[in-house]
């Protein structure tokens, strides 16, 4: 059979793959007047559960996507983090706050990932600027003329080809991604594979246990268990060399994994809603991006489950990279600032990876032997410089230095961190002062002049008022004023305010001031 002839269009960002990572790219350039065209394999989502956390710090990014009251109503905050051993005693317990964090959220918050895409998608059909095409199939990625990527695509459904000419062209189409393969970029293994066994369970009778995320400590059958919902619940058992998820398919052969757990609730109360096999691997991508090709999500990473940052790690890319590609488009920015994109996330990333690998030890190495350093060591874990502070607050590693991370003498401390979403004087939170550009936090009052340079270009000045909790923020990192970058990161701080208003980007949003729209561009 003959397929028919292709048609070609052109489009500033073709997204490939529709998870978390590509919407959430899909809503940001949206929201900055950048079209887009998502292509996916399904037309529908994903209907199983797989992750089920996030962050505060990602919460603020769901909000930014403007679903963050609708995410609120289809999650639950989680207590923290408790170590146990094979007969679950608890060997250390680290406690997150669910009513104290510097971004205004829940620290974890657990939930339900088709319910959230789904809501990604509706939210979605909000920006005009954004055209989705499901059922499709991408067949080749190709770099032509500087500046020009084409995209081929199959209709799954019609058998139609297609081709699309694009300005850039961002690959979330997971580990196995064919946009990872079309710039000849490899996954490179950090020696970490594990078979494990996925279990969701729905019941209405009660579990009653410690309303935080266990980890079983055991070498033997390692575990993980956590409330999802109000009736939901999801076990994570290591898989033995000899054992598939076949050999736990009813609730017969589940019954003796759970019943340790399930406070006796009998089999019949139990319904299992998904058991499945996965192996939890941890791998980087060797390069991001190759001329206008990026990798996001896990085409650029896997890490494996046991701190729960795998989606967010995708999600965290879509915001490094939206308002950076949105600033060059719109031609804010030069297009160099692209490469600060692998510079910042791949290090980010690959610490990230390196305390879910922590974790994974803790859980599985050693035998007999690893049992008994486990009982004597992990108990004394917050004695450790600096690990306490990463197993009890959710806030992740600053930026490495790059062109949009200035870490100079004064102001490393605050260089690269993500800023406070703390509550203003007139009781909004900045995030909602902030706007999508470039801000100035600062203890000093700037003059006329300054705000209008800031004003120029785009970007507001946010009066840090005394003893407010922006100015103790500034004051802990021994600096006065702060530069913050769409994405909320810190660019760079000191205490010399003209020369900070001078280092601020110009970044006039289509529609704003003297900035032309993107369509005359």
């Amino acid at each position: 059979m003959i397929s028919p002839a292709a048609s070609t269009t052109a489009v500033p960002v073709v997204i490939v793959g529709a998870g978390p990572t590509g919407v959430t790219a899909a809503t940001l350039l949206a929201q900055y007047g950048i079209p887009s065209l998502l292509l996916d394999r399904w037309e529908t989502v994903y209907p199983q559960p797989r992750a089920v956390h996030l962050d505060d710090e990602i919460r603020r990014v769901i909000t930014w996507l403007g679903v963050g009251e609708e995410f609120a109503a289809i999650s639950r905050p989680a207590l923290g983090l408790r170590l146990v051993d094979p007969e679950l005693r608890t060997l250390a317990q680290f406690y997150r706050d669910p009513a104290h964090s510097a971004h205004g959220f829940p620290q974890a918050n657990m939930f339900d990932q088709p319910e959230l895409e789904a809501l990604l998608r509706a939210n979605l059909k909000k920006h005009n600027e954004v055209r989705f095409r499901g059922n499709t199939e991408v067949t080749e990625v190709s770099q032509r003329e500087p500046g020009r990527v084409r995209v081929r695509y199959t209709d799954r459904i019609s058998g139609e080809q297609q081709i699309v000419d694009a300005g850039y062209v961002l690959g979330c189409d997971g580990a196995n991604s064919v946009v990872r393969a079309s710039i000849a970029g490899a996954l490179r293994s950090l020696r970490f594979e594990q078979r494990w066994l996925v279990v969701d369970v729905a019941t209405d009778s009660a579990i009653d246990r410690w309303d935080g995320v266990h980890q079983v400590c055991d070498p033997y059958r390692a575990a993980t268990y956590m409330r999802i919902g109000e009736s939901r619940y999801r076990w994570e058992f290591q898989l033995r060399d000899n054992e598939t998820a076949a050999d736990f398919a009813t609730i017969t052969t589940l019954y003796p994994l759970l019943a340790p757990w399930v406070n006796e609730v009998p089999p019949d109360e139990l319904s299992v809603v998904r058991v499945a096999e996965y192996t939890f691997r941890a791998a980087v991508a060797d390069t991001w991006r190759r001329g206008n090709v990026f990798l996001l999500g896990d085409a650029a990473h896997l890490t494996p489950p046991f701190i729960g940052q795998g989606m967010g790690a995708g999600i965290r890319d879509a915001a490094n990279l939206a308002w950076k590609l949105a600033g060059v488009l719109t031609g804010n920015l030069p297009a160099t600032v692209l490469d600060t994109y692998q510079q910042e996330r791949k290090p980010h990333a690959r610490a990230m990876i390196g305390l879910a690998l922590t974790v994974g030890w803790s859980m599985t190495a050693g035998g007999r032997f690893g049992n008994a350093v486990r009982g004597a060591v992990v108990p004394r874990l917050h004695l450790v410089p600096g690990m306490r502070s990463r197993l009890t607050t959710s806030r992740t590693p600053a930026l490495h230095r790059s062109a949009l991370v200035h870490k100079t003498l004064t102001g490393w401390r605050r260089a690269g961190t993500l800023c406070p979403n703390a509550i203003l004087p007139t009781g909004e939170r900045l995030d909602a002062a902030l706007g999508r550009g470039f801000a100035l936090i600062t203890t000093e009052t700037p003059n006329s002049g300054q705000r209008e340079q800031l004003r120029r270009r785009g970007a507001v000045a946010i009066d840090a008022a005394p003893e407010s909790e922006l100015a103790h923020w500034l004051q802990r990192g021994g600096v006065t004023a702060a530069i913050i970058r769409p994405d909320r990161t810190v660019l760079h701080a000191g205490r010399r305010l003209a020369v900070l208003c001078a280092a601020v980007p110009r970044f006039v949003l289509p529609g704003n001031g003297d900035s032309a729209d993107y369509e005359r561009r």
